[in-house]
């Protein structure tokens, strides 16, 4: 399970954080079912794996912490195999839990914070921020959202789409390179993040420009996700470096073609970043 698990992640491309950093916890369920003589040799094991596991995405903080949450609570703990496992078990369901819970839990603090007959500008998609949305409405606010493509994947207009069909939420959806032009109609710009790493926001390629935007024209911007994608230490991101034929189909001779995954953007272009830990205005 954990030898597919890694060889997933490698490949998926358009799952969130948060289902990689489920599908990695679950896969340490493995070593329940395998024979170790000595606790040493069980730990050992665990190391190994949830080390192979972080590395099959190295862009994702969640995994990190995730990874790291389940050795802090296991390792060193118990004196017996049996009873390190026992742990283990309970360790994994509350990290699978933890993660689950954490999105839904951001998206509640963040509800009360939209305000009926605001509109927003939204990068690529969060569905923590969309499920903030879903909330707002329930709650009886009309909102207006400016929905950019996200290119060259094109999430964005699945994003718009899923808006649509919320009564409530009049979605409008545009290319990246539009974003300046909408920015001065909009309140606020509300976006998801990969993660937080001491000063940078790293999030979908894109939204760097967005939030320096938004600094010039004095738009405030809000980041909505779980408190397990802010990392204090330990964790060095690395972007992810996209096929070309995403960016065109055909090979341009003599033309190198970048695709990065993610940028990078200073945390003092972000007014307010709203977690399953509360509301932190920047």
């Amino acid at each position: 399970m954990i030898d597919e698990t890694i060889a997933e992640i490698r490949e998926m491309q358009t799952h969130s954080s948060s289902v990689v950093a489920v599908k990695a916890t679950r896969a340490l369920s493995e070593l329940l079912e395998r024979d170790h003589a000595t606790v040493e040799e069980f730990e050992r094991d665990l190391e190994r794996n949830a080390s192979a596991l972080k590395r099959a995405n190295p862009s994702h903080a969640s995994l990190f912490n995730a990874m790291q949450t389940v050795l802090v609570n296991v390792v060193d703990r118990k004196d017996d195999v049996d009873e390190s496992k026992a742990l283990l078990e309970q360790v994994i369901d509350r990290v699978v839990e933890d993660v689950r819970q954490g999105k839904s839990r951001a998206a509640e603090r963040a509800t009360p914070t939209f305000g009926d007959g605001e509109t927003f500008l939204t990068h690529d998609f969060s569905s923590t921020v969309l499920e903030a949305v879903e909330g707002a409405v329930d709650d009886g606010a009309d909102l207006t959202a400016y929905v950019t493509e996200a290119r060259p994947r094109y999430l964005g207009r699945k994003c718009a789409r899923q808006l649509a069909g919320i009564d409530g939420v009049e979605p409008h959806l545009l290319v990246d390179g539009a974003a300046g032009s909408f920015l001065a109609e909009c309140d606020r710009v509300v976006i998801g993040m990969d993660c937080i790493v001491e000063d940078t926001l790293y999030n979908r390629v894109g939204t760097y420009p967005i939030a320096a935007t938004a600094a010039h024209l004095d738009v405030p911007v809000t980041v909505v996700g779980s408190a397990a994608k802010i990392v204090d230490d330990g964790f060095v991101f690395e972007n992810e470096l996209r096929p070309p034929g995403e960016v065109s189909l055909e090979p341009i001779e003599d033309v190198v073609i970048e695709n990065p995954a993610y940028d990078a953007t200073p945390m003092d272009l972000v007014d307010q970043v709203i977690t399953d830990n509360g509301v932190e205005n920047i």
